[in-house]
């Protein structure tokens, strides 16, 4: 109201196109810093002046409200457009407004890396009915430690209700370790606890193949660098961004990495066994998920991979390093724990 106020006593009022939106979802848990509706839904209003009317949307006009599906990265390319200004073709986002706005394709995608001091790998994409999550971290519960998010009271009531065992099913679930597919009616659902990615129902199956095919291909098309290890991303020469670095086929195979992560997350359908190709790969990133993917599968899993992970011990690759150690620091022989925790010290 002040921004508004100061514009109409500045007479530039009907001169300016305003935005107005939060920068998140609601406050933690399970909210901000989750790839949900709930982490990712924002309010979003732009009020465009009679004079610029024409640079509006086409739904502007007819009601002003608009179900594209629009996300941040969609900003910087609608400024542009407004001015008047071609978007670049590397932009991953699409104008929705202005003479350069193009047409909605359908999606919209979310993405969650490393929150403070603890790694995950998720991401989702909706298509505005349904959302779908890949886990790429299953392993991992969904309510990791994270100091941040401790300091809330709301996080620390609801952990000590889990570790009193006070909590129902639903409630409880955030605690666990996560299923490798999700996906929810939004409509039916929009709280997100009815996972229907096992449904035989053929509309849920349809809706998970639509958006599992639609997010790999946002991945592949963006060259998706959360597949690489930090530590990986982290080591590129002075005076250079991980984007030039993994720019190429050579430097990064992104669909032999993607299939890797997929194939190293699938612990529900995907064997050991298929995995020991991925620890014998020329590629780092690949080496880093099979070795990751045995993490995943526990202790029924390290045995058959053995020999693979304690060759891994001496890898080049600091990331392939400490996923094959924590995997046989965890189920490893005694002799084999023990030299797991001297690759791991040696790291940390």
């Amino acid at each position: 109201a002040k921004l508004l106020k100061e514009l109409e006593e500045a007479g530039l009022a009907e001169d300016t196109i305003v935005f107005f939106y939060a920068d998140h979802g609601t406050g933690m848990p399970r909210s901000k810093r989750w790839p949900y509706d709930s982490g990712l839904r924002v309010p979003f209003i732009v009020y465009f002046p009679k004079k610029w009317e024409h640079l509006a949307p086409k739904e502007y006009k007819s009601g002003g409200v608009s179900q594209r599906l629009i996300s941040f990265i969609d900003l910087a390319p609608t400024l542009l457009s407004l001015a008047g200004v071609k978007p670049p073709d590397y932009f991953h986002g699409l104008a929705f407004a202005g003479p350069h706005a193009v047409e909605d394709d359908g999606y919209a995608f979310g993405f969650r890396g490393r929150m403070d001091e603890r790694y995950d790998c998720v991401r989702s994409v909706t298509n505005g009915r349904y959302i779908y999550i890949r886990q790429y971290m299953p392993h991992l519960p969904y309510g990791q430690h994270v100091n941040y998010m401790f300091e809330q009271a709301t996080t620390r009531v609801w952990f000590d209700l889990h570790q009193q065992g006070r909590l129902n099913t639903v409630q409880d679930a955030f605690w666990q370790e996560k299923p490798v597919e999700e996906l929810y009616d939004l409509e039916k659902d929009p709280y997100v606890t009815v996972n229907l990615a096992g449904s035989m129902e053929a509309e849920h199956q349809r809706a998970r193949k639509d958006l599992s095919a639609a997010l790999s291909g946002w991945m592949l098309k963006t060259r998706d660098l959360g597949m690489v290890p930090e530590a990986e991303r982290m080591a590129v020469a002075a005076g250079k961004s991980p984007a030039d670095v993994f720019a190429g086929k050579d430097s990064l195979p992104m669909e032999e990495v993607l299939k890797a992560a997929q194939l190293s997350s699938d612990r529900d359908t995907a064997s050991v066994d298929a995995l020991k190709p991925l620890l014998a790969s020329a590629n780092a990133e690949v080496r880093y998920w099979g070795a990751l993917g045995v993490v995943a599968r526990g202790a029924k899993g390290t045995g058959a991979a053995h020999p693979a992970l304690v060759t891994l011990l001496a890898d080049a690759s600091p990331s392939v390093r400490v996923a094959a150690a924590e995997a046989l620091a965890r189920n490893g022989a005694a002799e084999e724990q023990t030299k797991a925790w001297e690759v791991l010290l040696v790291s940390a």
